[in-house]
């Protein structure tokens, strides 16, 4: 590969990074503010059920991703890889934009969830059409025998994208109060967006289709009903559905799981700090990305099959010590108390606040407020709010966990861009393999937070035993069954014979 061909790709995986970027940040901010959110757009007088509603409101975007594959995937293997997510782009960043302009419950009342649901689905929609055009037009300029390293940058945008939320939202945080971040700056990083956006457009305008595409447009070849030619087509059929079951599936909640569930058990199970949550997530994510593209290069030397597998293979093995360890970092009943202090006070409502401070032999701290409400309907009612930070080693050892998890995220999610270009022709490409990423991701994927959280959280409400790891049987179950499939189906040769 020369000099000129070398600086030529660099643009292309920066113009297509940049912008795949900024749409898994738009997609991510959503998921990073979920907390929050919960307590804007939906009912306030049940925080667990309004919690899970954003989080069923954040899956809905992921549910939606296929059908976003299946109506963009068609436009790029028709009209082109360039234009298609250039409008999924501008689809994105104007849905994210609008989502920080929406009037909270109070204002509006049931058209609050009612219009960010609808906004979410749009998000779902262009994100559906973005990854498979990026990952499709980064492979389409990579010399073959490369296409694993090359492909692997994009891979590392989803894991920045949501990196670059998380530093949004704490910087944010740092340059406002407590109080007005909580009544208007939540608002910034989604409006902040719309600057992003914009920036990203005229980069990617310049850009020229992938010389592919353009190489079978000039010959007559591309196709002019790829969903036909991707789903009707049986022998074509068995890889997409090769490719969902024995890869995308499981790469799906393994990504989730050590992104996603990891940060909702920290806030919600943990009872961490949310800024330290962030923060621990946000130095595992720095920490792991590069290793995306170590895993996309040997890729191209042993084959993608047992890279992707290998991770699969590991998260299920581990998950569960990973999770009991995480927890027990944060269970003050293993630790012995220092010291104490409470505080009492009322608040301008008549709730009387009562404070009480722990410190424990390990430096962890924990607060607990309890609040006994003295008005309205919520007159006698008592809430609760338990709070913990994490010190010295523990808090080293709870990143080491997270980056653990990142590890195998970069294992199955590094390859598979390659793996998935690879594995249809040229001119049903766009569609063939957005349909099983997005299926694998955004419903296998997506679901998990949701699911996860609400197996928990009932598990819980039983008092059943180690009810901090029930949320953990649907990612191991899901990636123990695409192991098995992928391990006996999966060719471990870059190319399926005789599929052109």
């Amino acid at each position: 590969m020369n000099d000129n061909s070398t600086k030529s790709i660099w643009k292309v995986i920066g113009a297509s990074s940049m912008g795949t970027l900024i749409e898994w940040y738009d997609f991510f901010i959503f998921g990073s503010l979920s907390i929050v959110i919960s307590t804007k757009f939906f009912p306030s007088d049940n925080p667990t059920a309004a919690f899970l509603s954003t989080l069923a409101t954040f899956a809905a975007g992921f549910v939606v991703r296929p059908f976003g594959a299946l109506f963009f995937g068609r436009l790029g293997d028709i009209i082109g890889r360039k234009y298609t997510f250039m409008v999924t782009l501008m689809l994105m960043g104007g849905a994210t934009f609008l989502i920080g302009c929406i009037p909270s419950y109070a204002s509006i009342g049931f058209w609050a969830p009612l219009i960010v649901l609808i906004l979410r689905l749009l998000q779902g929609l262009a994100l559906g059409g973005e990854y498979g055009g990026a990952a499709t037009y980064v492979a389409e300029h990579a010399p073959v025998g490369q296409r694993g390293y090359w492909t692997s940058w994009i891979q590392t945008t989803a894991t920045f994208g949501l990196f670059i939320s998380l530093v949004v939202i704490l910087l944010t945080k740092n340059f406002l109060s407590e109080t007005q971040f909580d009544s208007w700056g939540w608002r910034v990083p989604f409006l902040l967006s719309l600057v992003m956006v914009y920036v990203s457009y005229l980069i990617r305008k310049k850009m020229k289709e992938s010389p592919e595409f353009s190489k079978a447009k000039a010959e007559g070849k591309t196709s002019t009903n790829p969903l036909k030619e991707s789903f009707g087509n049986r022998y074509n059929l068995k890889f997409v559905l090769l490719a969902l079951f024995g890869a995308a599936m499981g790469q799906g909640v393994v990504w989730y799981t050590g992104q996603f569930y990891s940060m909702s058990f920290m806030k919600t199970v943990m009872h961490l700090q949310s800024d330290q949550a962030d923060t621990i997530l946000g130095i595992a994510l720095l920490l792991g990305t590069p290793f995306f593209v170590v895993f996309g290069w040997l890729s191209d030397k042993v084959g993608r099959k047992w890279i992707m597998l290998g991770g699969m293979l590991l998260a299920v093995l581990t998950y569960r010590p990973i999770y009991e360890s995480m927890y027990q970092l944060s269970n003050v009943q293993q630790k012995t108390k220092l010291n104490e202090t409470t505080a009492s006070g009322t608040e301008q409502n008549s709730a009387i606040v009562t404070v009480t401070k722990s410190q424990y032999d390990d430096g962890t701290e924990m607060t607990r407020s309890k609040i006994q409400h003295q008005t309205g309907e919520l007159k006698g009612k008592e809430t609760i709010k338990t709070t913990t930070h994490l010190a010295g080693k523990n808090y080293i050892l709870l990143i080491a966990l997270i980056f653990i998890q990142v590890i195998y995220i970069t294992m199955v999610y590094g390859p598979i861009a390659a793996f998935l270009v690879e594995l249809f022709p040229v001119k049903i490409r766009y569609t063939s393999m957005s349909l099983p990423y997005h299926v694998g991701n955004g419903i296998f994927g997506g679901l998990l937070p949701a699911v996860s959280t609400y197996l928990t959280t009932n598990a819980e409400a039983s008092n059943t035993p180690q009810f901090y790891l029930a949320g953990l049987g649907y990612p191991i179950i899901i990636a123990a069954v695409c192991f098995i499939i992928g391990s006996l189906y999966i060719n471990n040769k870059s190319t399926p014979p005789n599929h052109e």
